[in-house]
């Protein structure tokens, strides 16, 4: 038996096939009745709309319409035959080799618009009864150090041991309230070991390492988006290759000619 329509506009028709899905589980009938309402009303204005615009728009508009909607097709199955095609034939290994070597050949790019710093730190409360254990291991950090400041940091009130990571000396501000952009700059020195403190904590800092605004970033800091820019790179080349190879195949194959 056909399918009885829900709403009509001129000759287009709306079934409840159509709307199947709308409505979420567990809605409400007084809301379900409202979604669908509006779903109904939007779907007849912007045929009413299109009807208005085919009876009044110049033939030469509608022509100028069809062939962007025409290119828009064709571009959107192109854009995901290529990007399938892509997907399947493009090399995502992107060695430390060739990063390094893109880094210096682009060093400019990659000047600093932050500070950044390494170095790591513990808060803690005021008078800890183990400050000088604390302090010493903090300061050498050596294998074992490490494994014993793990093992007491449930004392801690927050810390980060990771001094292997760069991170813009703002950010540094933004968590760690003893450090404001008055004292900051303390920070900026290589190797150097803060013990500051407020009304509620004892902060142990110490910096591994710093790059300032203007410098190069480090390469480790910029790795991630040189392999980015690595595998783009590939991307558009290999596009570029699949195209060629496509138009050589179809002359080949007689699926493709120009004439004088």
């Amino acid at each position: 038996m056909d399918e009885n329509p829900i709403a009509r506009v001129n000759e287009s028709y709306l079934y409840e096939s159509d709307i199947e899905g709308l409505v979420p589980k567990g809605t409400s009938k007084e809301d379900s009745i409202l979604m669908v309402n509006a779903y109904v009303n939007r779907w007849a204005r912007q045929l009413l709309l299109m009807d208005g615009a085919l009876v009044n728009l110049p033939e030469k508009k509608q022509d100028e319409f069809a062939k962007l909607v025409s290119q828009y097709k064709n571009d959107l199955y192109t854009k995901a035959y290529l990007e399938g095609l892509v997907k399947k034939n493009i090399d995502t290994l992107v060695e430390q080799e060739e990063a390094e070597k893109f880094y210096e050949a682009n060093k400019e790019s990659f000047k600093l618009n932050d500070d950044l710093i390494q170095f790591r730190y513990i808060s803690l409360p005021l008078n800890p009864i183990n400050l000088d254990t604390i302090t010493k291991r903090f300061k050498r950090f050596e294998a074992n150090d490490i494994a014993y400041l793990d093992s007491i940091s449930v004392q801690f009130k927050s810390y980060s041991l990771n001094d292997s990571l760069w991170i813009k000396l703002n950010r540094v501000v933004e968590k760690i309230p003893i450090i404001t952009n008055s004292n900051k700059d303390q920070l900026l020195k290589k190797t150097n070991f803060l013990q500051l403190k407020d009304s509620l904590n004892l902060y142990l800092m110490q910096v591994n390492d710093v790059r300032l605004q203007n410098d190069y970033a480090p390469l480790d800091y910029v790795s991630t988006s040189i392999k980015k820019i690595v595998i783009n790179k590939r991307k558009l080349e290999l596009i570029k290759q699949l195209e060629n190879d496509i138009t050589k195949d179809a002359i080949k194959n007689n699926k493709f000619q120009t004439y004088n």
